[in-house]
């Protein structure tokens, strides 16, 4: 079944990479720039398809039973906006035409050296020749770099700086994920490049994983009144156990619980779990008390995320 949505998926990327993306890099000069382009497509792709899901199945999610009504719909709209920008892959066409070519070569020249990929795969040879299970060693361990790079977005200052703009969403909808300083974005989107090239992920599988992390994330964040129950909560994040992370007295600087991006386990294991059974409000203990303005609109959150990040706000 999962070689079947592959080749499908494979197809449709073929298709339209063939048909629209590469004339465009023709016209515009970047006939040089084919295997990005077509790495963009499938980013593109799949961006489409999430936000499909999102309009046709956590849409309807959020309003069957919602934690809160939506009262600022332009703070809504503005996450609309940072959630195109993100699923149609805009920030990694960033990457691809820019940092990637360097990846590739830094890479490239420690292979010449006779340093090479080390494969996840071959920890189980034999059960890891299978795509699924495959996909799921990749899944618990870039999951694992996720809880630190979350812990360190709440314990390093400079990247709290950053950071913060997510968490002073005071009207969380499935939206919200998505709302982050394009800086923040970035640094995420290179560790985890790096990290995928150190074991091995094959790009597609890449593909894959980033695309259900997302669509998960999307969940998380929805105005839903939503928990797994007593088991589920422990196996996977859900709204009720992500909301908790958001609460104004939770979501700050090295005060944070909840940090796990799909897997709970880890915050089990790290003592930052918190399954208490509340919708807390959401937001910033600075922006809710001392009126601390984190913008309203896309370009003044980006402008005050880098003075926050040099302390000019």
């Amino acid at each position: 079944m999962l070689d079947g949505i592959v080749g499908v998926f494979a197809d449709l990327q073929a298709g339209l990479f063939e048909g629209l993306v590469q004339p465009v890099l023709f016209v515009l000069g970047l006939g040089h720039r084919l295997p990005e382009g077509f790495a963009a497509t499938g980013w593109l792709l799949v961006g489409v398809v999430q936000l499909l899901v999102l309009l046709a199945v956590i849409g309807p999610l959020q309003r069957w039973r919602p934690v809160e009504p939506v009262t600022d719909r332009q703070t809504v709209r503005v996450d609309i906006l940072y959630t195109v920008i993100q699923r149609l892959g805009l920030i990694r066409l960033l990457v691809f035409f820019t940092l990637e070519p360097l990846l590739d070569r830094a890479f490239g020249g420690l292979r010449l050296l006779g340093w090479g990929a080390w494969q996840l795969d071959d920890l189980w040879p034999g059960v890891t020749d299978r795509a699924w299970v495959s996909l799921l060693l990749y899944l618990v361990v870039l999951d694992f770099l996720g809880y630190w790079v979350h812990r360190g977005q709440h314990g390093l200052n400079a990247w709290w700086q950053l950071h913060a703009l997510h968490h002073a969403q005071r009207q969380m909808t499935m939206w919200s994920d998505s709302r982050n300083h394009l800086l923040d974005d970035l640094v995420r989107d290179v560790l985890f490049a790096l990290a995928a090239q150190c074991i091995g992920v094959a790009p597609g599988q890449f593909v894959a994983l980033i695309a259900l992390t997302q669509l998960s994330e999307s969940l998380q964040h929805a105005n839903l009144r939503l928990s797994f129950g007593r088991w589920g909560e422990r196996l996977w994040v859900s709204p009720r156990f992500h909301r908790q992370h958001h609460a104004i007295d939770r979501g700050e600087l090295r005060a944070g619980a909840n940090y796990g991006v799909l897997l709970p386990w880890w915050d089990h294991l790290f003592g930052t779990a918190c399954h208490e059974d509340r919708y807390d409000p959401t937001g910033v203990r600075d922006q809710v008390l001392q009126g601390r303005d984190y913008g309203r609109g896309f370009l003044a959150q980006q402008w005050l995320g880098l003075l926050r990040l040099v302390g000019r706000a």
